[in-house]
């Protein structure tokens, strides 16, 4: 039996437009049309899948966004009702003292933090409102 020469396949089988396979005998299955659009149809699900996926976590974020902005100025407005009571007690008292300190160094540090986080909460409101 001689074997035909692998050139001359070639060149028929782009001339006759058929795969080689099929020039020399072989019963080739290709995949069918439906196997493709099943695999499509199934690339669709996961697609839109993580299209869900990813607009959930955006609503999250924005929503969390919200409360952290809500949070911020709670936490300002019960910082003016108090107006710094600390600044009247009696520091002679060890324990009076710490509580003092410690109260005015989260007020303190509070004011100067705050408004740069909810600066940044607002752009990322803006960044994640829906278009």
């Amino acid at each position: 039996m001689s074997v035909p020469d692998s050139d001359m396949l070639i060149s028929l089988s782009e001339a006759l437009a058929t795969p080689v396979s099929t020039l020399l005998g072989e019963n080739v299955t290709e995949p069918e049309a439906d196997d493709l659009k099943a695999i499509s149809a199934k690339l669709e699900v996961i697609n839109l899948q993580l299209a869900q996926r990813k607009a959930a976590g955006k609503k999250m974020l924005h929503w969390l966004l919200i409360a952290l902005c809500a949070g911020i100025a709670a936490i300002f407005a019960f910082l003016l009702a108090l107006e710094s009571p600390y600044l009247g007690w009696d520091y002679s008292d060890p324990e009076t003292a710490v509580l003092g300190v410690a109260l005015h160094a989260f007020e303190w540090l509070f004011v100067r933090v705050a408004p740069l986080i909810l600066v940044a909460a607002f752009l990322g409101l803006f960044l994640t409102r829906k278009d």
